[in-house]
């Protein structure tokens, strides 16, 4: 007979995730936070096997270094939500949606934006998932 085995993992599916982000790639900053390009350095809630890089996609949180922006935020760790990808992914109701470039949001650890506007396009997963996000948006694709 074989051994049997406990169920383990989460309670819930995972929702399915499209690798667009992952730690190195650069973002461009679209908030007014002083920030022009940041590098992510590690993504909240994502723990993954060894060696493999933990990715992301719209709407998750992100750890990311500042690469380029105001002298004295250079080098400095922040959090950020991403808020458009390049790469596409698939809605539910089976369109697929890409943006011209990636982008993110500098916040605070409790999710509040650093910046007071947000220039281009946000995804409306971003917006579902950080209501915070949607009263600087301007324009929701």
């Amino acid at each position: 007979m074989g051994v049997k085995r406990a169920k383990t993992g989460a309670a819930l599916p995972r929702r399915r995730r499209v690798s667009g982000i992952q730690a190195g790639t650069r973002l461009v900053v679209a908030d007014n936070s002083g920030a022009k390009e940041v590098m992510v350095i590690g993504v909240i809630g994502v723990k993954t096997r060894l060696r493999r890089l933990p990715f992301a996609t719209v709407g998750d949180m992100v750890v990311v270094t500042v690469k380029k922006g105001k002298p004295d935020l250079k080098g400095q760790i922040f959090r950020a939500i991403i808020i458009r990808q390049k790469k596409p992914y698939r809605r539910p109701d089976g369109t697929w949606i890409a943006f011209e470039d990636n982008a993110c949001v500098l916040v605070n650890p409790d999710g509040t934006p650093k910046g007071k506007e947000i220039r281009g396009p946000v995804a409306k997963e971003a917006i579902e998932r950080w209501p915070q996000i949607a009263n600087m948006a301007s324009i929701v694709v």
